[in-house]
């Protein structure tokens, strides 16, 4: 079973890891293509008004293309400790034991829009770069999508995909029973379901914590639901799209 993140834009600075090294990353045979988005990334950051403008970053944010000018060269730290943000404040990272870390190396990729799918222990430099940043005769969406859908496609059994939709244009999970799509989903007093935003991505992070925290490997989607009704989390099907799984909060 195989948890699929979206990233965030916040991250932590520093790490003690050595430099970025592609070949050291999950899926390396996205290592080519992991060399040209940093190599792109670099390279615009030598010009720091189109590098705010490409990466719409606000007044208070132009520290971001230093981070992405020292990308090639600066500490590293495990992909699970770089992102913050609600998500991330909800899986608590920092509270795992290192048996849970092993567990979610194995079980949780994050998708990052400068070097595609990553794994939880898989070490990263600080960067911003998101899914609508716009390279300079890149597209990201072009660059990644079919090599990264190539790669979820290889990847045997359930994979659970939570990423927001603007990083599932950057490789879509494959079209089969034992793939789904995750949304958080609210029941208002009337019975309707909606969507949430702030407490869509807090559940997201506390379901994935759950999952690494309970050890949960299971190769469909009638057993992920009945583990997770057996731990208190309400997991149904979302009417009219079968690849879909609602997680009601």
């Amino acid at each position: 079973m195989i948890v699929v993140l979206p990233p965030s834009e916040t991250k932590n600075d520093g790490g003690d890891g050595a430099p970025l090294d592609v070949r050291t990353l999950v899926m390396p045979r996205l290592a080519s293509r992991r060399r040209v988005v940093v190599r792109a990334v670099r390279t615009l950051a030598a010009d720091v008004d189109s590098a705010v403008a490409a990466l719409k970053l606000g007044r208070t944010q132009h520290a971001e293309v230093a981070r992405n000018r020292a990308v090639a060269r600066s500490a590293t730290m495990a992909a699970i400790d770089r992102y913050t943000g609600v998500l991330y404040e909800g899986l608590r990272a920092e509270t795992l034991t290192d048996d849970e870390r092993a567990f979610a190396h194995d079980h949780v990729l994050i998708q990052s829009a400068l070097l595609g799918p990553v794994a939880a222990l898989d070490l990263i430099p600080a960067y911003r770069l998101s899914h609508d940043s716009r390279l300079p005769e890149l597209s990201l969406r072009t660059h990644w999508n079919a090599a990264v859908s190539r790669e979820f496609a290889a990847l045997p059994g359930l994979l659970l995909d939570l990423r927001s939709e603007g990083y599932v244009a950057l490789g879509a999970a494959p079209d089969r029973a034992d793939s789904v799509y995750l949304r958080v989903l609210t029941v208002d007093t009337e019975g309707r379901r909606r969507a949430l935003n702030h407490f869509n991505k807090k559940a997201k992070g506390e379901f994935t914590r759950w999952i690494i925290t309970s050890r949960v490997d299971v190769d469909t989607v009638s057993e992920l639901t009945e583990r997770a009704a057996s731990d208190g989390w309400r997991l149904e099907p979302v009417p009219g799209r079968p690849r879909e799984l609602a997680l009601l909060v």
